[in-house]
């Protein structure tokens, strides 16, 4: 099978992590080797120590942009879920990585006051409240991608339903066919 990235971003809460869970089982379903990256799991394996700052969290993409492009590479289908805020980091880590493997944009879509109304970790409260400082959404910027593979409207969908919009651009961009067949072998 043919390997390749999908890169989920968008604010906090925005339905990443829900939706890359559905659409890795899935394709683990349909026989591929999915290898996750997490930006929660990222801040605690990847990127410890890292803060909030520009510099800091260009850093961290771009570190996560590094192992998904050796795990491509060597012929998994990775799904990357992190908010990855500015256009410039997520535009260097689409070029490193196709350099192995097709990248796929997905940016999931969701509106800041519905996803402050999500919130399940509590974090936009304590952004507004001054105790998280930079908090992307509320006082830390996010560049929407300019042109993503894929943009996923979410603030009236299921996440089932964006999983299953995933598979089908995967199909539409010839990387999966049908349940399991495997149309680009590298």
């Amino acid at each position: 099978m043919g390997a390749f990235v999908l890169w989920f971003t968008g604010l906090p809460a925005a339905g990443k992590t829900s939706i890359a869970a559905l659409v890795t089982s899935d394709l683990t379903a349909r026989g591929w080797t999915v290898d996750t990256l997490d930006g929660d799991e990222v801040r605690t394996h990847l990127s410890r120590g890292l803060g909030f700052s520009k510099e800091d969290r260009d850093l961290s993409v771009l570190r996560v942009g590094w192992v998904a492009s050796r795990l491509a590479r060597a012929g998994a289908a990775v799904i990357v879920s992190v908010i990855s805020p500015y256009e410039e980091s997520r535009r260097a880590v689409r070029a490193m990585i196709e350099e192995h493997s097709p990248f796929i944009e997905i940016h999931v879509a969701t509106p800041v006051a519905v996803c402050i109304k999500r919130d399940p970790k509590g974090l936009y409260k304590k952004a507004f409240a001054g105790e998280v400082k930079h908090f992307t959404g509320v006082d830390g910027p996010y560049e929407e991608p300019s042109n993503p593979e894929l943009r996923l409207f979410t603030e009236s969908r299921l996440p089932r339903e964006s999983a299953d919009e995933v598979i089908a651009r995967l199909q539409e961009l010839r990387l999966i066919v049908h349940k399991d067949l495997v149309i680009n072998r590298g």
